[in-house]
């Protein structure tokens, strides 16, 4: 299921959803939109991450995580909507004709309306029916198509700011999950994780698949991050691809996604060894797709390309192959 959102927040096309733009104008207003990931930047993410897990650790109550909840919900509409959208005008391009005039929205496509309605109203179904059994399905398609459209919105330059992000959440996954207990007692990740200190209540922001031989009704559980982080460095390797026109097996996209894969597996080979406790999935996933990426780079004399690459020179050498 990781691997399928990395394709797919790959492949989805970047729209402008609720405008009526030419071409041009609405691919320069994209462009503009995209978060250019820089190394202040990559350092700064994964501080304010720290910062906000400790805020939870300590003062995390049930009103609390209902304000994440309202939080999730609203980033999970627009990555529905946003997702569906797309998906459709790629297929029915003269879907974007039927318009109509709203108070303070002014022009928007009817086909973006209805798709936003059933967004909200999906939302609101997941909101209060988020504690039954059935509950998870909705939760992950909320929080795949979040994540398909942050992977969409921030972009990696090159491998040398990857580098520089994924060793910082590398580091710190594996201080929250398994340094934490010598400082506060409690592994900090997953107890948040798990709404420990929350009445009940546990936060959104994790996909959560049932444990079908678990008697107690257990979920396995993935945070953001986990897919975020790699799927940043996946997604810059695709892009990187296609700019330099390499085949399937030339290129380090594929190979990237087999390395998440082979992360992903030893994690719960992990989980298993461990004995159910929780593992830092950076622990793995870092290793297998940075490290996959460099030493393909590196045999195919190709890793100076990869570090100091910009997303200028791709764009330049995809109009020169066009």
């Amino acid at each position: 299921m990781m691997a399928c959102l990395m394709i797919n927040s790959c492949n989805v096309l970047k729209s402008d959803l609720l405008s009526l733009q030419d071409g041009d104008g609405a691919a320069k207003e994209e462009d503009e939109e995209i978060l250019h990931i820089t190394a202040w930047t990559a350092v700064a993410f994964v501080i304010s991450a720290s910062t906000f897990l400790v805020l939870l650790y300590f003062f995390m109550s049930s009103w609390f995580v209902w304000l994440l909840i309202i939080l999730f919900c609203i980033g999970g509409i627009e990555g529905l909507h946003n997702c569906i959208v797309t998906l459709i005008l790629s297929k029915c391009s003269s879907c974007r004709k039927k318009t109509l005039k709203l108070p303070l929205f002014g022009e928007v496509t009817i086909l973006s309306l209805v798709v936003l309605v059933l967004a909200v109203g999906f939302a609101i179904w997941w909101a209060v029916n988020r504690k039954e059994s059935y509950g998870w399905i909705g939760q992950d398609i909320l929080g795949i198509a979040l994540m398909i459209t942050v992977l969409q919105l921030a972009q990696l330059p090159n491998i040398k700011i990857a580098t520089i992000l994924l060793c910082c959440a590398f580091v710190y996954d594996i201080f929250w999950v398994f340094l934490s207990p010598s400082i506060f007692h409690d592994s900090v990740m997953i107890s948040v994780a798990k709404g420990k200190n929350a009445g009940g209540e546990s936060i959104p922001m994790l996909l959560r698949v049932p444990k079908l031989t678990d008697p107690y009704k257990g979920f396995d559980m993935l945070g953001f991050g986990d897919i975020l982080f790699p799927g940043l460095l996946i997604c810059f390797t695709y892009r990187f691809d296609e700019a330099k026109n390499k085949t399937v097996l030339n290129g380090y996209f594929l190979w990237l996604m087999v390395g998440y894969g082979t992360g992903l597996c030893i994690t719960y080979l992990g989980l298993y060894l461990m004995r159910g406790h929780g593992q830092p999935a950076l622990l793995y996933l870092v290793p297998c797709t940075l490290g996959t990426c460099v030493v393909l780079g590196a045999v195919r004399r190709e890793l100076k390309d990869l570090w100091n690459n910009s997303e200028e020179k791709m764009a330049e050498a995809r109009l020169g192959s066009a």
